[in-house]
């Protein structure tokens, strides 16, 4: 028991701490911007250029300059109105001032000012300037340029007049130097920054953003006057697509309803939603609501045209092969977190729905053979889902019998809590032999493949569900795919992939990685996808020393001198188990990879073009990195 008194003696009102002004987000950044990561420190880059996008959204900017600096900072210019300079009626301070350095201040809150915005919170740029070491934020409004200067969030100065300018030229520059006592890493990614501008641009036609590194002299313009039917179009570049873009806007009680759809000839459901421009990764009540009108649409006129046999299509039947864009824009959106990545709206959900279901019952009328080719797709795809519920009915049968429904190959672990395991998806039965002798079988639980597993990216839903590796892998797992995926019935928080470290290791743990991306996304949305990295090389010179790469071997040569005796692995199956274990399986010793989606679209393009029927677009993908391959001779 707890003795309160005691207990008491060092909890007084001195623990009472008052995080004042921007203090709070100091001491807890990830509440802000989610992480100090490499994805929160480019987030900063987005709460700026959001300001500038909603300047765009209500039609006063049309170009936006995001420069990389080589000194480390980055510049973000606009040709918006600029924010306001004038005192603040109630604080007495520039507006300006105040937008930067006060939580919850800013032209968000007001109505009149934003019909939509993505900043909602009007947190974004004061967060910005609570974690930069310096910013410097230039106004160009009535003829003036105004200047002020700011550190961790406190200002350096009064707002001062540096220059004059023309009336009409008017907007906003920040300039920032993240504060690297905060993020690990202070270095932008060019190519993370331009995914998320494209973006933009796609979603804001007509639009202009200009991205600059000023270290590597690259430079990317984005501007896209056909808007989402550029974008689906672009999502679908690397695919045989179906038939031309299906396009429809509306407003609907204050809610923008702005959606493209096309369908190509593959299997993978590519859904991407987006509120006020943010991608919200999680999607939320807008893509609910589309999601079901799709449904009932093609239901509708299947069933109206006599196309449909077997009962009605069910969601996953209309969305194989679906790309589709949903990007609305809600005067009040309520999303979960600073970080917005789901739409909480319940009216947003029956906006939608109304919306789309009205639009898509027109053009399929107005569009028969498109409404048909879309139909018979989905009842292949049909056919498909009942050939894989026969095989999980199976599985369901044998588990009633008493048996425990598990691959015969799985070497299961004695711990049934999710949290406390973990499984090795093996490749080959001699590795998986070995890693059975190596593991500590409290916890660690062994699934060897036989051969290479298959292609999802090619193969039919019939193929894929009736391939008895990837049944088998499906089953060990327990969440089960698509709509029947239930994240709660996980079987073992980390799944590692386990593959020799050669050219034939690499295709398995690439081919199992495009089935988890593209059957069980979520796990990897969830961190539970790991690689495990298992030695090059064994290093004998005054014991056994283990080496990863041709780097490290170097250097290890030269502390050790060349009589050191050096092995190089073909595979794990030449490991014995206990050298299994010190280097690759002992959770103490080993180094495991997780894998992470940073780009939904740009991993389905990856996907998509390596993993896919063109083979021209793989040999061009192959041709522009060749200089980047690495051979192991």
């Amino acid at each position: 028991m707890v003795d309160k008194k005691e207990s008491g003696k060092s909890y007084s009102s001195k623990n009472i701490k008052v995080l004042e002004g921007l203090e709070g987000v100091r001491h807890r950044p990830a509440m802000y911007i989610g992480s100090t990561s490499k994805n929160g420190l480019h987030h900063l880059v987005y709460e700026v250029v959001d300001n500038s996008v909603d300047e765009a959204m209500a039609g006063y900017c049309d170009k936006i300059e995001v420069t990389l600096n080589k000194n480390g900072s980055v510049t973000v210019k606009d040709n918006g109105r600029g924010i306001p300079v004038e005192p603040h009626p109630i604080y007495k301070k520039p507006a300006l001032e105040i937008a930067i350095t006060k939580l919850h201040a800013g032209g968000k809150f007001d109505k009149g000012t934003y019909a939509v915005s993505g900043g909602l919170h009007g947190v974004g740029i004061s967060v910005v300037s609570a974690l930069s070491k310096h910013m410097i934020a230039k106004v160009r409004r009535n003829g003036k340029i105004y200047q002020q200067e700011y550190k961790i969030g406190k200002t350096l100065c009064n707002l001062k007049i540096v220059g004059k300018t023309d009336k009409d030229d008017t907007g906003t520059e920040i300039t920032f130097f993240p504060d690297d006592t905060i993020f690990p890493t202070t270095e932008f990614d060019f190519n993370v920054l331009q995914t998320r501008f494209r973006e933009i641009a796609f979603l804001n036609k007509g639009v202009r953003i200009i991205l600059k590194e000023e270290k590597t002299g690259k430079k990317e313009t984005f501007h896209y006057e056909g808007g989402l039917e550029e974008f689906v179009k672009w999502v679908n570049k690397t695919k045989d697509a179906l038939h031309k873009p299906i396009y429809f806007t509306k407003t609907n009680n204050g809610v923008v309803v702005e959606v493209a759809v096309q369908y190509n000839s593959g299997y993978q459901e590519n859904v991407l939603g987006f509120v006020n421009t943010i991608n919200t990764v999680e999607g939320g009540t807008h893509v609910v609501g589309f999601k079901t009108a799709l449904t009932r649409a093609i239901n509708d006129y299947s069933n109206k045209n006599k196309m449909t046999k077997n009962g009605n299509l069910t969601g996953d039947d209309v969305r194989e092969g679906l790309t589709a864009i949903i990007s609305v824009k809600v005067p009040e959106p309520q999303f979960e977190g600073q970080t917005k990545t789901k739409l909480g709206n319940s009216e947003v959900k029956g906006i939608v729905d109304s919306v789309s279901m009205v639009s898509l019952s027109e053009f399929f009328e107005e569009n028969p053979t498109i409404a048909r080719r879309i139909v018979n797709k989905a009842l292949d795809s049909q056919k498909a889902r009942n050939a894989a519920k026969k095989a999980k009915d199976l599985v369901r049968r044998k588990s009633a019998f008493g048996g425990s429904g598990l691959p015969g190959k799985l070497a299961d672990c004695s711990k049934k809590k999710s949290e406390e395991t973990e499984i090795y998806i093996v490749e080959g039965d001699s590795a998986g032999g070995s890693a059975k002798q190596a593991r500590n079988n409290q916890f660690q639980a062994i699934l060897p493949l036989r051969g290479k597993p298959l292609n999802v990216e090619k193969a039919s839903p019939i193929k894929v569900f009736s391939n008895e590796e990837i049944s088998n892998l499906i089953t060990a797992i327990g969440t089960g795919v698509g709509e029947q995926f239930d994240a709660q019935k996980l079987r073992y928080s980390k799944i590692i992939i386990m593959a020799d470290a050669d050219v034939d290791g690499a295709h398995i743990k690439t081919l199992l990685l495009t089935f988890f991306f593209r059957f069980m996304p979520e796990l990897i949305k969830n961190g539970n996808i790991y690689i495990a990295v298992s030695p090059l090389y064994r290093v004998r010179k005054r014991g056994d020393h283990y080496v990863y790469s041709d780097e490290e071997l170097k250097e290890i040569k030269k502390k050790l001198g060349e009589n050191a005796s050096v092995l190089r692995f073909k595979g794990l199956g030449e490991m014995d188990p206990e050298q299994l274990w010190d280097t690759t399986m002992n959770p103490k010793t080993r180094m495991l990879k997780k894998v992470t989606i940073e780009d939904v679209v740009q991993a389905d393009e990856v996907f998509s073009k390596l993993m896919g029927d063109d083979v021209s677009a793989r040999k061009q993908f192959i041709a522009e990195r060749s200089a980047e391959a690495q051979i192991d001779i």
